[in-house]
């Protein structure tokens, strides 16, 4: 049994009284949410889904949804993630593909015209929650699709599709409790080895608990007894009114959001509890750490990690921030302890020297590969202090005429120029050239919208003439993934007609 199953069953025989989640101003303690814990188990159980089967889960970041996520993982079933914004063909598609023997869902998502029949015909039964944890019901209890199991799975994440078509990524609970091993730096005095226990913490949980980030930072909390205090979406006042409310030491808020809560100028009264913020998900701009610091003396922590590595694999600590921070400057962190990285010629595949740039090669026990080396798609510079640098993704290079073009390079040059708030840039097709790159802009609050021309006269000036943007749109707020990155596939459709 892995220990991250043993500590969410002892977990919640702690303090049945003790206040475990905050949802929208209301208070839910652990016995109500382990009564509800119970019933979906005795459901599952019923079916006749043994260990290791293979439960579908329409995830939500609700009390009932968190429920659902102890049920499965506590009695080491694997937990696999539906992702109920998705539009209705490609939900039920996916619901349809999948042939799961059993789909957790609430009861407003099983409302959704079409879904039950897509759930018919994929032979899954179907366990209503409440999504306040009033209840749990049985809608369709007979299993006919095959039973499914995933030996030693915890969780078949579904990506979050930045760069293309979502797909699932199978999680070990071995990686799980080696992620967890290694992120227990981040807290002094504790290991994740210590017996459970509850905490007077309160964890904000605001990612969507369909990406790595958030079901990764609910279970984190979950085994350290914290109390979370969870929030649907993002917006400035809610997330405002949670801090105000809770007054946690550490709160997690992706870069959009830090912008976000910078430009609506936010009292730091209201945030003096925080001694830090963690952002992952995305590139974070060092210009927007330093703004955040000087405005409240928060320092960002970012950090770096991904669905297939079981969360993150490296990350700033306070102490090294307020330690290194000035020389590594735009590092997402130190890489963990209990990881080893290099950074290879992306040709050859020859180690290279620490400061210079290559493709960043990964090795540990929550990757799930046996301890082999696993090369990812990210340029990076890694020094001799092993603080890591990630330049951008070697996969989504735009190939214009034969010259290749980094988007995240344009973007960084973007993000320079005064009007622009925040930037996003993919390739489009072009007849003469194969591809040409194009970018979406979010100005700043009062911005006039430069005339493109002088953009493009002015992005000259610090790119290579072929990087420069053939199309430029101004949008009101970029296409995102749920966990809030910009969607390639989404900001490819804004400039569909310019083909």
């Amino acid at each position: 049994m892995a220990l991250m199953t043993e500590k969410l069953r002892a977990i919640m025989a702690l303090d049945p009284e003790r206040t475990e989640i905050d949802f929208e101003g209301v208070d839910y303690s652990w016995a109500r949410i382990a009564e509800n814990v119970r019933a979906i188990e005795a459901a599952l159980d019923s079916m006749g889904l043994p260990e290791d089967a293979r439960v579908g889960v329409m995830l939500r970041n609700r009390p009932g949804h968190i429920a659902a996520i102890v049920a499965v993982l506590s009695t080491d079933r694997c937990l696999v993630t539906l992702n109920p914004i998705l539009p209705d063909a490609r939900l039920f598609a996916d619901v349809e593909g999948l042939g799961l023997p059993a789909v957790i869902a609430d009861a407003t998502d099983l409302a959704r015209p079409g879904l039950a029949e897509a759930l018919a015909r994929a032979g899954s039964a179907v366990i209503e929650i409440g999504p306040r944890l009033e209840g749990v019901r049985v809608a369709q209890g007979q299993v006919c699709a095959a039973m499914q199991t995933s030996p030693g799975v915890a969780i078949e994440m579904l990506t979050s599709g930045t760069t293309g078509t979502p797909k699932r990524v199978p999680l070990s609970r071995t990686a799980f409790d080696a992620s967890f091993r290694g992120f227990a730096k981040y807290e002094r005095g504790k290991s994740f080895d210590d017996p459970p226990r509850l905490s007077s913490g309160c964890t904000m949980i605001v990612n969507p608990l369909t990406h790595i980030g958030g079901i990764y930072g609910c279970i984190g909390a979950l085994m350290a007894g914290r109390k979370i205090a969870l929030l649907e979406k993002f917006s400035v006042d809610a997330w405002v009114d949670a801090v105000r409310r809770h007054r946690p030491a550490v709160a997690s808020a992706v870069p959009s959001a830090v912008r976000m809560l910078l430009d609506a100028d936010v009292d730091p009264a209201d945030l003096s509890s925080l001694k830090s913020l963690i952002s992952g998900t995305a590139p974070l701009a060092p210009d927007l750490v330093d703004a955040f610091y000087a405005r409240y003396g928060i320092p960002i922590c970012s950090n770096y990690g991904a669905t297939e590595f079981a969360g993150a694999v490296a990350g700033w600590t306070i102490d090294d921030f307020r330690r290194h921070w000035t020389e590594k400057r735009g590092a997402v962190g130190r890489v963990h302890a209990n990881m080893e990285a290099r950074v290879v010629d992306p040709d050859t595949g020859a180690v290279l020297p620490p400061g210079e740039e290559g493709l960043l090669e990964l090795k540990g026990e929550q990757l799930g590969n046996g301890l082999a080396w696993l090369r990812t798609t990210d340029r990076a510079v890694l020094d001799a202090d092993h603080f890591l640098f990630i330049k951008g993704r070697a996969d989504n290079a735009i190939i214009r005429g034969g010259f290749k073009v980094h988007p995240d390079d344009v973007v960084r040059a973007l993000g320079d120029h005064p009007a622009v708030r925040e930037a996003a840039v993919v390739g489009v097709p072009d007849e003469r050239l194969g591809a040409v790159p194009a970018a979406a802009i979010i100005l700043k609050d009062g911005a006039a919208a430069p005339a493109e021309d002088d953009l493009r006269a002015w992005l000259k000036q610090r790119l290579i003439a072929y990087q420069v943007p053939v199309h430029i749109r101004y949008v009101a707020d970029l296409p995102r993934t749920p966990s809030m990155k910009p969607s390639a596939p989404g900001l490819r459709a804004l400039f569909e007609e310019t083909g």
